[in-house]
């Protein structure tokens, strides 16, 4: 017993340091975008490179680390085929639709509301019932987001903007609970696989007209210097999407859905601090009082969480096709 609780401490503690990791590389995408849109770039150009580059650099990982048993990856196709779908190519798509209909800190509102959409879920599909400290800590969480994204102005009432935004929820949220399965296919496999068939699409949707799709070679402009464009595209590929996904599915596998996603939301936080470094856009007082809201949120969660070493969902591969057409069903 004393080594099985143990064994449960070092997988939260690097579960949590994973999650971590997966945010900050997160939160650094959105300023490095930023500069390459100001550049020309549109916004599905900037993501499309961003993850076909990632599953590029993961595929030499990935192939040794499936050893050749292309069982498993059959076995799991379902899985890889509606994480690319709906958890890169769906969510990304539906947040770029969203801030064409609305503003943007309205669209990234609702769609970190995902994790009480990861703790709905895990409630109606396997009555799992949120407990206080869950509960307490989903209100802060939220609590915390509104002060950091300061929308002062309130939601749109473009109800296209909001039905895209939902979307982009959903996608979230899904990217949470898909994550947390498929333990015998290793990460790498699953990351690089989906992000293969995510860029493919979004690729698809540019050249069908669904999105704008141009890119350009110009220097990019950042707060306090320039640089040549391939180089913001490196690191949004390797750092902010191969890195990024690959230690999220990493901590999700070690802290279950629930408490991943909402580690997750300290992904705004980093994204104003890179913000601040890389574009000159201080974080207001109130913004930082919102990031410390959300910390504490996520404390609050963790405190709730069970200490068994079973911190996984209870689901099963055979209900992942389920999984993600249910949480993506409403479309625009």
């Amino acid at each position: 017993m004393a080594t099985l609780t143990h064994d449960s401490a070092i997988r939260m503690r690097s579960g949590l340091l994973l999650a971590l990791a997966s945010a900050t590389s997160f939160g650094l995408s959105g300023p490095l975008a930023r500069g390459l849109m100001n550049a020309g770039w549109s916004a599905a150009a900037v993501v499309a490179a961003r993850v076909l580059l990632a599953g590029v650099v993961l595929l030499p990982l990935a192939l040794p680390h499936l050893r050749g048993n292309w069982t498993l990856l059959r076995a799991n196709a379902n899985l890889i085929v509606a994480y690319g779908l709906v958890a890169v190519a769906g969510t990304q798509l539906a947040y770029f639709n969203a801030v064409a209909h609305m503003e943007v800190g309205a669209a990234l509102l609702i769609e970190y509301t995902a994790p009480i959409a990861v703790v709905g879920w895990l409630w109606v599909r396997h009555r799992q019932q949120p407990g206080a400290a869950t509960i307490a800590g989903a209100v802060l969480g939220i609590a915390g987001l509104l002060l950091v994204l300061d929308v002062a102005a309130g939601l749109s009432t473009d109800p296209i903007g909001i039905t895209w935004a939902l979307a982009a929820m959903l996608g979230a949220a899904a990217y949470f609970v898909l994550s947390a399965h498929g333990g015998d296919l290793p990460g790498t496999v699953l990351a690089c696989g989906g992000l293969l068939i995510g860029g493919l699409t979004l690729i698809l949707a540019g050249a069908l007209g669904i999105v704008p799709f141009h890119a350009t070679t110009h220097e990019v402009a950042f707060a306090d210097f320039t640089t040549p464009w391939w180089i913001p595209i490196l690191v949004i590929g390797i750092v902010t999407a191969a890195i990024a996904y690959v230690t999220g599915i990493a901590a999700t596998r070690r802290l279950g859905s629930r408490l991943a996603s909402f580690v997750a939301l300290t992904e705004v936080l980093a994204a104003l601090l890179f913000a601040w470094l890389l574009l000159a856009e201080a974080p207001r007082p109130i913004q930082l009082l919102g990031g410390a809201l959300i910390l504490i949120g996520v404390v609050t969660v963790r405190l709730g969480e069970p200490t068994t070493s079973a911190l996984g969902d209870p689901e099963t591969p055979a209900d992942l096709l389920d999984d993600a057409s249910t949480l993506s069903q409403p479309e625009p």
